[in-house]
């Protein structure tokens, strides 16, 4: 039977299904935007590259606040930090692009800790597949792995393949299954429903 405060909250609470879709409509656009910005930058079309990079950049930015709803029923303090993480790693991203910026740190330095906590939100969510937030957690390791020359040497190809396919999956994913809305409602309502943690003073 469901209680009294478990349906003012659904009643209240928008549906995801809508909100998981365009989430992964955002996360195809950002992928489009990478790729041609990549083709650009191919041809020495450097200017229209750095352009649609920073399209890519602003698309990722509203992708992370789309994830940042998506997983605050699950974890919202994990949720905060890996929004937090990947606006950080955005930052970089298009300062970079910059030839008179020079950073001593790659982006791919929060890029990656961000893939390995969405892919614990995903893991834990239980209204996604549990197999998409693997395959998050591995290109998050793959991703930092990258920034080891030694590694990147020899296994460049792999590791793009596997953060790729694992980013690909759950964009795809997202645009056509949406999520399970039974255990969306469930984790709301649980979160919901927890007492407020008391911080010490």
């Amino acid at each position: 039977m469901i209680s009294t405060a478990e349906m003012t909250l659904r009643v209240a609470e928008p549906s995801p299904g809508p909100r998981a879709r365009l989430t992964g409509l955002v996360y195809l656009l950002y992928f489009l935007t990478a790729i041609l910005a990549q083709f650009l930058t191919g041809r020495n079309l450097v200017e229209a590259g750095n352009a649609t990079n920073l399209i890519a950049s602003a698309c990722y930015a509203v992708l992370t606040l789309l994830f940042y709803g998506l997983f605050k029923p699950v974890n919202r303090w994990l949720s905060m930090l890996a929004a937090l993480v990947s606006l950080a790693g955005c930052v970089v991203m298009t300062l970079g692009m910059f030839p008179r910026t020079e950073l001593p740190i790659s982006p791919l330095w929060f890029f990656g800790p961000y893939c390995l906590l969405i892919g614990y939100l995903v893991f834990k969510s239980t209204f996604l597949p549990r197999i998409l937030g693997v395959g998050m957690v591995l290109a998050g390791v793959g991703w930092l792995a990258f920034l080891v020359p030694a590694v990147a040497r020899y296994l460049t190809v792999y590791i793009e393949g596997l953060g790729i396919l694992a980013e690909a999956s759950l964009m795809l994913w997202l645009i056509v299954k949406g999520v399970n809305l039974q255990r969306w409602n469930e984790r709301t309502a649980t979160t919901a429903l927890r007492p407020p943690v008391a911080i010490p003073i």
